[in-house]
């Protein structure tokens, strides 16, 4: 396969198009329009640039850009925040990558993240028996006419009140007054930094008409009057008066907004040296730092990014933030810096001095740093608690499994914490893991990030009676929905857990998932390095791999076939020349974007099915942003006019849509539109039944024929087109094309218009840092790292 470009242009399979990715079109032309906020990243190393750039994305994520009162925030979730599609992880998939530059986007959740079937069941039923026993307290007592119901009863009942010579119901001749709006309930999940607490108590009609009033004379929208009232809960309209840079506290609302609305409400006391704004300020920015992947920021690069929110004094705001329990102060010593020499004042007396290792001082919210503490000590108990007398026939397991796969459980065998690392093909040898321990006779379950990685992995183990039931996706156990379920102490009742797309994990997830471990039990995480990194902050398996605490088995076992090896060229840094001779690589170059979007709907509807017998729903489009003349959205509309062509009177969908549902931050399942009814949209995602409240929907469902990286992130489909337009060449990072070029199967068609960014960006773009605490952590609870 020749690494020059094509100079037929063609996007036929098969044709002078393919190659590697080297080189991209002679001359191609970049489009920056409104894209994602990936486009604009901030230099390597330098930590007040990633703050700044957190920040700069949530700006442009945010509602009204330019205005200085809060916009509007109830426009589509996937033009401001990602939650799920993301995350509120940057759009794309910066957040995963360790972008700083992050915004709230992070790529998508999956349909059974964060809650289960019966609790799914219970919260639809509570909502129908509220809306019920609302209904009945509308409506008068009627005295008689039990036979007619609904308006004629009611008409009937004014009728005879009149008689009477009372007042007929109000109801009769008029709507009733609309109860406040309350978001709808979500399911028990992970706490995500733009987001209201999971199961909060819905505010008071008095609450909410509080808030309305405030929000009214601060000229902020209405549409903020339920988020407002959920987030700051009862007494918020109290609490907004009082201190109105409450109002950061709603996602997607940034400081030149609040300051706006403080303006209004204030007047003359409003000033950028208010105390109370310097506090809101420092907690927006490290909320901003999360969803950019970091758990606490340096203080250095929090105070810089507080001068450049006109902060007067940074060094006063943070300490009034801390003295208010809003933020946590830690100090983390610097291994690999030379000790300094301190005196004090008796040893300067003596003229002898002592020497001080040096520390960097970090500030992060509570809920991080409690998370990353409960998983260093849960990560302790898991190393230590292991039988010094183990009665398990490992050797025997061993010795009768795979060469690739005898290395892993001699290393289960003997330590409780192992971690694993390979790409798709090396799945199986946690499979042959898992095998073996159920023959054994232990408990083993694998759990994986989607119900699509649980097939795959399903279809690996033994043909074994309930193999099937040892696998499960991570959200479906923790929840009790999936597996063993919990013993008597809530403990998971198993010996022996395979975490599979263990970088996926963020500190919150790792640290309940080590925490519903019993003792002694053995916990194996396995992954690929390379891939993108969690939606949420933190960046666990690295941070493991990172410090060794623990055996580490690198696994051997190549992804076969051309794809295989060009991923795994530029898991090394590498784009290399692969031979195709199936044209199972094919480059398509492109000279601007609008070319791009003609020649993907091309590749899906009729290259792709055509050449290689791949229908177009198992053809998957993937792309660097949401934005953008060739984003997902310009991408998604091109593919659904071809493809399934319709008014979208469903909030802009119709029945057989193929969508992206993220319920919750971080994680996105594949699914389709089934019908829409007063229920709300019904889609049929990996197999099961989700229906979607009509006022989630903007919030939470995205057609889903092209998504970002780090929406198809555990995912994997027979064919796949990666879209690179010109103006997505900054975004482009190792781990982003790795993992896009990674979820073809069979077929990878690259539509090409980045030129040399692509080859650059493997060669020199690695993963953006991230800070965090955890090596620190483990270093002091576990005396092997």
């Amino acid at each position: 396969m020749s690494t020059e470009p094509a100079t037929t242009g063609t996007d036929e399979p098969g044709g002078r198009g393919d190659g590697a990715p080297t080189d991209g079109p002679p001359t191609a032309e970049g489009t920056p329009e409104d894209r994602e906020a990936t486009s604009t990243t901030a230099s390597e190393g330098s930590r007040e640039s990633a703050v700044d750039a957190a920040e700069s994305e949530s700006a442009a994520a945010g509602p009204g850009d330019g205005d200085d009162k809060p916009a509007d925030t109830s426009d589509r979730a996937g033009d401001e925040t990602e939650a799920s599609g993301d995350s509120p992880a940057a759009d794309g998939d910066s957040a995963a990558d360790g972008d700083p530059t992050a915004s709230t986007e992070a790529g998508g959740a999956e349909a059974a993240t964060d809650v289960s079937e019966a609790q799914a069941e219970l919260a639809a039923q509570r909502l129908e028996r509220e809306r019920i026993e609302r209904r009945k307290a509308e409506k008068a007592p009627i005295a008689s006419g039990t036979k007619l119901s609904g308006t004629a009863a009611d008409l009937l009942a004014a009728v005879r009140a009149v008689e009477g010579g009372q007042k007929p119901p109000a109801t009769v001749f008029g709507e009733p007054e609309p109860a406040p709006r309350r978001p709808a309930p979500e399911p028990v999940r992970r706490p995500q930094p733009v987001a209201p607490t999971a199961g909060a108590v819905a505010p008071s009609g008095e609450a909410v008409e509080a808030v309305r009033v405030v929000l009214t004379e601060g000229g902020a929208p209405e549409a903020l009057v339920a988020q407002v009232a959920g987030v700051l809960g009862e007494g918020a309209g109290a609490r907004l008066r009082e201190d109105p840079w409450q109002l950061l506290r709603v996602p997607g609302v940034r400081p030149e907004q609040a300051d706006g609305f403080a303006r209004a409400l204030l007047g003359a006391e409003c000033g950028p040296d208010d105390e109370r704004r310097g506090r809101a300020v420092t907690v927006w920015l490290l909320e901003q730092a999360a969803v950019a992947g970091h758990t606490a920021l340096e203080a250095p690069a929090l105070a810089a990014a507080l001068a450049q929110r006109s902060v007067s004094d940074p060094d006063e705001a943070v300490q009034s933030t801390v003295a208010e329990g809003e933020a946590l102060v830690f100090q983390d010593a610097l291994d690999n810096a030379p000790p300094t020499t301190a005196a004090t004042s008796t040893e300067a007396e003596d003229g002898e001095a002592g020497e001080e290792r040096p520390v960097r001082v970090l500030i992060g919210l509570e809920r991080y740093a409690l998370a990353e503490e409960s998983l260093a000590d849960g990560l302790a108990r898991v190393v230590n608690s292991v039988p010094k007398e183990d009665p398990t026939d490992w050797s025997s397991a061993a010795a009768s499994a795979p060469r690739s796969a005898a290395e892993l459980i001699r290393a289960v065998a003997g330590h409780g914490l192992v971690l694993h690392t390979g790409g798709e093909a090396a799945r199986a040898e946690p499979a042959a893991l898992v095998t073996a321990a159920r023959a054994l006779g232990l408990r083993a379950y694998a759990a994986t990030h989607s119900a699509d990685g649980r097939r795959r992995f399903a279809s690996q183990l033994s043909a074994a009676e309930g193999s099937d039931a040892a696998v499960t996706t991570l959200a479906g156990l923790l929840s009790g929905a999936e597996g063993p379920g919990r013993n008597v102490e809530g403990a998971l009742d198993l010996d022996l857990l395979v975490v599979l797309d263990a970088p996926q994990l963020d500190v919150e997830t790792a640290a309940l998932v080590a925490e519903s471990l019993p003792d002694g039990a053995r916990l194996v995480l396995s992954g690929d390095p390379g891939v993108l990194w969690s939606a949420g902050p933190g960046r666990v398996f690295a941070d493991l791999l990172t410090v060794r605490a623990c055996p580490q088995v690198a696994s051997r076992t190549p992804d076969p076939g051309p794809i295989g090896e060009l991923v795994s060229g530029i898991g090394i840094g590498e784009l290399n020349q692969v031979d195709a001779p199936g044209k199972e690589v094919v480059i398509v170059p492109v000279r601007d974007a609008g070319e791009a979007v003609h020649r993907t709907a091309q590749l899906v509807v009729d290259s792709v099915p055509r050449a290689f017998g791949i229908s177009a729903e198992q053809v998957q489009v993937i792309t660097p942003g949401h934005g953008g003349a060739a984003g997902t959205r310009a991408l998604n509309t091109a593919l659904k006019e071809r493809l399934n062509p319709g008014p979208g009177r469903f909030g802009g969908f119709d029945p057989g849509d193929r969508v992206a549902y993220s319920p919750a931050p971080g994680r996105t399942t594949p699914g389709r539109v089934v019908k829409a009814d007063a229920e709300g949209l019904h889609l049929e995602c990996a197999g099961a039944a989700v229906v979607v409240p009509k006022e989630r929907v903007e919030q939470t469902v995205r057609h889903g024929w092209a998504l970002t990286a780090h929406q198809a992130v555990g995912h994997r489909w027979p064919a796949a087109v990666v879209v690179l337009p010109g103006d997505a060449a900054q975004a482009l990072t190792r781990p982003w094309v790795y993992t896009a070029f990674g979820r073809a199967e069979r077929h990878l068609s690259v539509v090409h218009g980045v030129e040399q960014a692509l080859p650059r960006a493997v060669a020199e773009v690695p993963a953006k840092p991230r800070t965090t605490r955890l090596p620190a952590l483990l270093k002091a609870q576990v005396p092997s790292a």
